[in-house]
């Protein structure tokens, strides 16, 4: 359960495990109206009590490398409560207020709730309030604005912040962070080198290997993940490692290696919520449907983010039972209200919205959100979420750049490669659409329970063998 409401807090917070009977696609559902609500309510209080005065300052998101980076030991909930005390008995500490910010950014990161972000841009501002330029703060504002992937931000408070103390972890690991969600990969990877040299540790060996992923170079991600590992000994360090073992298994095909891994991070939290998810992808790949639905509907029930949501909605539909299409759709519907919540928070949801949109939703409306995220980035995922936008949008002529863009790095991602090979057959190029179909299916049978439908149907009109 979340800490009673204290002067840090915009109000109560939606029910959790308590919640009354129903069915898990209505709960999800008042979740998020609950989170609206306490959004309006929160946010009308603070503009009367401050004279409705508004922080400039951007906030954190998470992306795909992001590690937490907290102080180890309890769980978030805990040490949230405990910073909350801690500020009622000494409101002036403004390390404390800076450490309350990140963990509310990592809140909002582990429960999918947006409405975390402007309670942590508050405890950000109030210590740089009482301690201006400090470091910890501006790093934690680095790491709010990656999370509402105000990445341009993020990168300039994260050299704000290391201008002050060029060995601030959490400024090291945002740095990076904003550099790879640039699309800057050069540059990332030489402030990942900085990084490990300045301070090696988890967090930063994780970004590491992420820039190496990305780069195509599997095997070094892999060996500094299994240093990572090893090194690690919070319960939250061993989950986060070891799922993001998992997830590369999963990338490359292994989907025995991606369970082991995702068994041992739920061994060290068996509520850890990124390791739930891989590990029913994983036996979705695997064949194991009815597992996969129990798997996904208990993330979603915790935290309603987009990706698990279709992934859910597909599951139902490939399932194809009674009333399933119709739980599909609720989790498409839902996927638009956590974009509208979000929004509402000050994040950017163009990029989480846009594929979902492409398969599920308006296709005009994902074409926009494409283009107005590429217009900020140019990264791997935005290349690939255009050039889906304009083939859903029959314009494929003009999407095969973008998808040769989005594979073009050597990050082995099966949705890239289906993606990228549907465009490629319809332009023509039909060798390079079996190579990449055949790829998205050896890679990663279950990165989409209707895209991988969908390309064994292709390969097979091809010639290939689904």
């Amino acid at each position: 359960m979340s800490p009673s409401p204290g002067p840090y807090e915009d109000g109560p917070r939606a029910a959790h495990d308590d919640e009354p009977p129903g069915s898990p696609g209505r709960r999800r559902t008042l979740r998020l109206a609950a989170w609206a609500a306490v959004l309006a309510v929160g946010l009308s209080a603070w503009a009367v009590a401050l004279g409705a005065r508004r922080d400039a300052a951007p906030v954190t998101a998470s992306v795909p490398a992001a590690a937490p980076v907290l102080p180890a030991g309890g769980d978030l909930e805990a040490q949230v409560g405990a910073l909350q005390v801690q500020l009622r008995a000494q409101p002036k500490d403004h390390a404390a207020w800076a450490t309350l910010g990140v963990a509310y950014v990592e809140q909002a990161r582990t429960d999918g709730d947006p409405s975390r972000y402007p309670q942590a841009q508050r405890a950000l501002a109030r210590s740089l309030e009482l301690a201006p330029g400090n470091d910890p703060a501006l790093a934690g504002r680095a790491a709010l604005a990656a999370a509402r992937h105000d990445f341009s931000g993020a990168l300039r408070l994260a050299d704000a912040a290391l201008a002050r103390n060029p060995y601030n972890e959490r400024a090291l690991c945002s740095r990076v962070d904003a550099l790879v969600e640039l699309g800057r990969y050069d540059e990332a990877e030489r402030a990942a080198g900085t990084a490990d040299s300045r301070r090696p540790g988890v967090p930063v060996f994780t970004r590491y290997a992420y820039v190496h992923e990305l780069r195509g170079d599997v095997r070094t991600a892999r060996r500094v993940l299994e240093r990572a590992l090893g090194t690690a000994a919070a319960p939250g360090d061993v989950a986060y490692v070891a799922t993001a073992l998992g997830r590369l298994a999963a990338r490359e095909g292994d989907g025995r290696t991606a369970l082991r891994y995702y068994a041992r991070a739920l061994a060290a939290d068996d509520a850890y919520l990124p390791a739930l998810e891989g590990r029913a992808r994983a036996q979705a790949a695997n064949g194991d449907r009815a597992a996969a639905i129990r798997g996904m509907e208990r993330v979603v029930e915790r935290a309603p983010l987009p990706a698990a949501l279709v992934a859910l909605g597909e599951l139902y539909e490939a399932r194809g039972g009674g009333g399933d299409r119709a739980r599909a759709r609720e989790q498409y519907t839902l996927v638009d209200a956590w974009a509208a919540l979000a929004r509402a928070n000050g994040v950017d949801a163009d990029l989480d919205t846009a594929l979902a949109e492409a398969d599920h939703g308006d296709r005009r409306a994902a074409l926009r959100a494409a283009r107005a995220e590429w217009s900020r980035r140019h990264t791997v995922h935005t290349a690939d979420a255009l050039a889906w936008a304009l083939h859903v949008n029959g314009r494929d002529a003009e999407a095969l750049p973008y998808a040769r863009r989005a594979t073009a790095t050597g990050y082995r991602d099966a949705a890239f490669h289906y993606h990228r090979g549907v465009i490629e057959r319809a332009t023509g190029h039909e060798a390079e659409a079996r190579r990449l179909l055949s790829s998205a299916l050896r890679l990663d049978p279950g990165f989409s329970p209707a895209g991988a439908s969908a390309a064994e149907k292709a390969l097979r009109a091809l010639g290939g063998a689904a």
